[in-house]
């Protein structure tokens, strides 16, 4: 079966005909109205004049005068008025054009019914039956008779009674302005909802609504406008949460590389120490005679060891708490002057060879809120690397700048530095500028990230520099939660 699908027509269109139909409906029937109502009006205002005529010459008539005499000598309203004198039983006594004996009883004459019943009455129009011409009548009735004029229904009574085509003109050509102005009210409109049509379609597939013309200036307008409003910001919204839902899978993604990354570098890391202890066991338990002087090598090999294993678990345990987040870490308020006092006293009792001198340049006070093993932490990790591996004397930290939101530190020594291509990668985990010589040091290779991870913690940032007079320079930040001055 064929399907005969029918062209649409646009929105703008259907309201334009539904309009006019029903404004032109209205128009028509007041125009229709009007012209029957002008030409009662003239039909009426005809009929008064004879009816006048009609009432004069009763009046005459039943005076006592001839009414021949008087239609005779009287003049009429019209020319061409035949007058009629007709008894009450319908037989025409008198007629001044017609002869008596051609005409029958008027009895049943619509005008001469309507005046024996009502006083009076007229007929427009209607042919006569005694002389086929078409005549308007007029009946007046009186005591005795029945007066009846009527004037011949030529062309120059339709004139008369026809409307005013002037002021129907008129009104045709305000119906047709009122029709453009409708066509071009109805076209705005109609546009309008073109525009919400395809904003609708678009938004059922969910694609963007990009046409830059704003609506019209009308509550419609502000209406659609409001709907794209909403629609592009649920868009947008839409489009921060996926964007946020890919940022965090990424971070998930690198989190777990990350940990992956993590396990395998612990693997690598445990398996020398592990290997080593196992070879000093093996050997002690083997039964093979060692002297007291071995025995006791062997021994110190599997506590030094069994030490870096101690110390690579406790800054693996540290890493993972601080990336599980701060809920699982405690804070409290830390001055960071009693932590560098402290320091200072842990170098002095270190053998002078293996020391280094520290030098605190704090001018003031300084509290912030954090973690006091974390804190520490940045502080001896950055001084156990500059003892193991800068080969300088001196460390040097000085307060650079201190607000109300953070305080600015910089940790310095004297020693030889860093390559620049190897400073981007200082603080990755494992990673080590001199592979053999950090494992003779006992570290761990997780002390500079476990310093990284510590100032992110507490709202900060830091960044490694080579220093200008050599040596290695450290440049960080650590949020506050007060400050206290005084004179150092």
């Amino acid at each position: 079966m064929a399907m005969v699908s029918g062209i649409r027509m646009s929105f703008h269109r259907q309201l334009f005909v539904l309009l006019l139909t029903i404004s032109w409906s209205i128009i028509l029937c007041f125009i229709g109205f009007q012209y029957l109502r002008e030409k009662q009006y003239k039909s009426a205002f005809l009929n008064a004049q004879l009816q006048l005529y009609n009432r004069y010459t009763l009046e005459a008539v039943q005076s006592g005068l001839s009414y021949e005499e008087y239609i005779a000598v009287h003049e009429k309203p019209f020319d061409d008025l035949r007058v009629s004198i007709i008894a009450l039983d319908g037989s025409v006594i008198y007629d001044n054009m017609i002869p008596l004996d051609s005409l029958d009883n008027h009895r049943y004459r619509p005008e001469v019914e309507s005046a024996l019943r009502d006083g009076v009455g007229y007929r427009i129009g209607r042919l006569s039956a005694s002389d086929g011409r078409e005549y308007f009548y007029s009946a007046t009735r009186g005591e005795r008779v029945i007066m009846r004029t009527a004037i011949p229904y030529s062309s120059a009574l339709r004139e008369l009674l026809k409307a005013d085509w002037s002021f129907l003109g008129i009104m045709i050509a305000i119906s047709f302005v009122m029709s453009v102005l409708a066509y071009f009210a109805t076209r705005r409109i109609g546009k309008t909802i073109e525009r919400l049509n395809r904003f609708a379609d678009k938004a059922k597939n969910g694609e963007s609504f990009d046409e830059k013309e704003p609506f019209p200036n009308d509550e419609l307008g502000s209406i659609s406008n409001h709907i794209v409003q909403l629609y592009a910001q649920w868009q947008q919204t839409i489009k921060d949460r996926d964007l946020e839902h890919e940022v965090a899978m990424r971070e998930e993604q690198e989190k777990i590389r990350i940990k992956r990354q993590l396990t395998n570098n612990i693997n690598h890391e445990l398996k020398t120490p592990v290997a080593s202890i196992g070879v000093c066991l093996e050997t002690l338990l083997s039964g093979i005679n060692l002297s007291e002087e071995k025995k006791q090598e062997l021994i110190e090999r599997c506590y030094t060891n069994n030490e870096r294993l101690r110390r690579l678990l406790s800054d693996v345990s540290l890493i993972t708490r601080m990336e599980d987040g701060s809920a699982i870490i405690g804070k409290e308020k830390i001055e960071l002057n009693e932590i560098l006092a402290e320091i200072a006293d842990e170098l002095d009792v270190m053998p002078e060879d293996e020391r280094m001198t520290l030098h605190a340049d704090f001018s003031e006070r300084v509290v912030i809120e954090g973690n006091l093993l974390l804190v520490g932490s940045i502080f001896r990790n950055l001084t156990e690397n500059s003892m193991a591996y800068s080969g300088g004397k001196n460390i040097f930290i000085s307060l650079v700048g201190n607000n109300d939101n953070e305080c600015r530190i910089r940790f310095e020594d004297d020693g030889c530095g860093v390559e620049e291509q190897e400073l981007p990668r200082l603080f990755e985990r494992f990673y080590r500028v001199d592979k053999g010589r950090s494992r003779k040091k006992g570290g761990t290779g997780l002390g500079l990230a476990i310093v990284k991870h510590a100032v992110q913690f507490h709202g900060g940032k830091i960044v490694a520099s080579n220093r200008p007079g050599g040596g290695l320079r450290f440049d960080f930040s650590l949020g506050k939660l007060s400050v206290e001055s005084h004179n150092a």
